[in-house]
């Protein structure tokens, strides 16, 4: 591009440039999805406005309980309860108990089966029956409809597995021990 020599021809070029800008500037401005509005001298409370009401219902009320124990404390003065903080260490609650496995009478206690044997069980699904306290053929093979859908429901992505690829019958199988029945309904152990 030439420059031109003197100002008088660059001035329609100079005032084009500004021209362009202040489009930009314009469209860019208007596309803004927040709009900001003229800034407030002070703020609400500097007025005198007061708390918000739904707060001060809050500000007024007496806490009920220890924050740390959870239990009222009475005081030497006003032998009210009242609650006050105690330097004594919470006493740590007892876990839940993880629910109760079906289970049967020939079960061996503390045994565990691969579960992996069983196809379609796979060690994500190991992990999760696991976690369930599904240790063994014997639980699995004593399942009734009802054990089936609440083991169903918590397999997640998994769900219908169970009948799909009949897990209760593989492991009353695997249980009898019977390897060439299993072997001729469900194919080879890998």
């Amino acid at each position: 591009m030439v420059m031109p020599a003197n100002f008088q021809e660059a001035l329609p070029f100079i005032l084009l440039a500004i021209a362009l800008l202040v489009a930009v500037w314009i469209i860019l401005r208007a596309s803004r999805k927040t709009k900001v509005i003229g800034e407030q001298e002070g703020d609400v409370l500097d007025e005198g406005v007061g708390p918000a009401a739904r707060n001060q219902a809050l500000i007024d009320a007496q806490p009920s309980t220890s924050t740390r124990t959870g239990v009222p404390l009475e005081t030497a003065d006003t032998k009210e309860t009242q609650p006050v903080f105690s330097n004594e260490p919470v006493p740590p609650t007892a876990p839940a108990e993880p629910p109760v496995p079906a289970s049967t009478e020939t079960e061996d206690a503390g045994a565990s089966d691969d579960l992996k044997r069983i196809k379609g069980l796979g060690p994500k699904l190991v992990g999760i029956l696991n976690e369930q306290g599904i240790t063994s053929f014997a639980q699995i093979a004593a399942w009734t409809d009802a054990d089936v859908e609440r083991v169903d429901a918590k397999l997640g992505r998994f769900q219908g597995r169970i009948t799909r690829d009949k897990w209760v019958e593989q492991a009353k199988l695997l249980v009898e021990g019977d390897e060439s029945g299993f072997s001729e309904t469900f194919g080879n152990n890998g």
